[in-house]
């Protein structure tokens, strides 16, 4: 059975999923880790999800105000074993419905040239790829994305 729960960055579940991406993320990103990790602190996160599977928790993601028009999406994760199955598109879907009823058009993101599956994911999700923004712009490795998520 799959449940996916709302919450924020003080849930417990959703650190530790938070804390199995840091660990991935610092073999993927090499000598580039210290610089994307500066940028991807959970303190300020309101808004999470966590997807359960049979009671474990296995995917996350959030969202976190950008500009007035854009929720960035951050902390997009699903454990390996449970890759392939559709829960990070779950997650996302989801986080897009929650941007929605925040009343924000879009959502924005960053990931990783070396992250191949979640530039699969996000062009499968009808993302467009985006210039570089914000801390961003100038960093070969990063890819913007971004989708428009209302009908404002």
């Amino acid at each position: 059975m799959i449940k996916i729960i709302h919450t924020d960055a003080s849930h417990p579940d959703f650190r530790k999923l938070v804390a199995q991406l840091d660990s991935e993320l610092a073999i993927i990103d090499g000598d580039d880790h210290d610089f994307y990790h500066q940028y991807n602190g959970i303190e300020d996160i309101k808004y999470a999800l966590v997807l359960y599977y049979e009671d474990q928790p296995v995917s996350c993601g959030a969202i976190k105000p950008f500009d007035d028009n854009s929720m960035e999406v951050k902390r997009m994760y699903t454990l390996p074993d449970a890759r392939g199955l559709g829960y990070a598109s779950k997650i996302l879907s989801g986080l897009e419905e929650w941007a929605n009823k925040l009343g924000f058009t879009y959502c924005i993101l960053e990931t990783g040239k070396r992250q191949a599956d979640a530039v699969a994911l996000y062009n499968k999700r009808n993302y467009d790829i985006i210039p570089n923004y914000g801390p961003y712009t100038n960093v070969k490795n990063s890819v913007c994305f971004r989708k428009k998520v209302s009908l404002k």
